[in-house]
């Protein structure tokens, strides 16, 4: 299964005590970063074992966001950086239509690099155009709501 293809896998929604565990779980690793350059988990298996796992402060602390979006309930999409995407993959990840994805490409507003003959976008820029539309969409309601508070169109 391609990258993308996970992209829309969802975990069911957890539990209040799932919730309350990832967030214990959350705090513990976070207090534990602030206050020691440690790096090491102990686990305990279905048998009892307890193994120590050696990991890099830098994946503990991506851990410890990870759990901190999850205890908010919001879901969570992992993915290299590097990861690139189809015209039709980039519209699946924007929520619009591959013509749309094709026009803000030709219009250079959408970076891209060819492969072959196909179009390929870069997580990096697909994120930031995401950012960047949202924004101009959040501005152009603002100034609607502007404009319906002039004419006295409030409600």
């Amino acid at each position: 299964m391609r990258a993308i293809d996970r992209v829309r896998e969802v975990s069911p929604p957890l539990s209040p005590k799932d919730k309350e565990m990832v967030r214990v779980a959350q705090r513990c690793i976070m207090a534990a970063l602030d206050h020691s350059r440690a790096a090491s988990i102990t686990l305990t298996t279905d048998k009892g074992e307890h193994p120590t796992v050696e990991v890099p402060p830098a994946a503990l602390k991506l851990i410890g966001q990870l759990l901190g979006v999850m205890s908010e309930g919001r879901p969570v999409v992992l993915m290299p950086t590097d990861q690139e995407f189809t015209t039709v993959e980039a519209a699946n990840f924007l929520n619009v239509s591959r013509p749309f994805v094709i026009k803000e490409i030709e219009a250079g507003r959408l970076p891209y690099r060819k492969v072959g003959s196909h179009r390929r976008i870069a997580l990096d820029d697909l994120v930031e155009y995401g950012r960047n539309m949202r924004a101009r969409q959040a501005n152009a309601l603002k100034r609607m709501a502007e404009n319906a508070r002039e004419l006295g169109l409030d409600y």
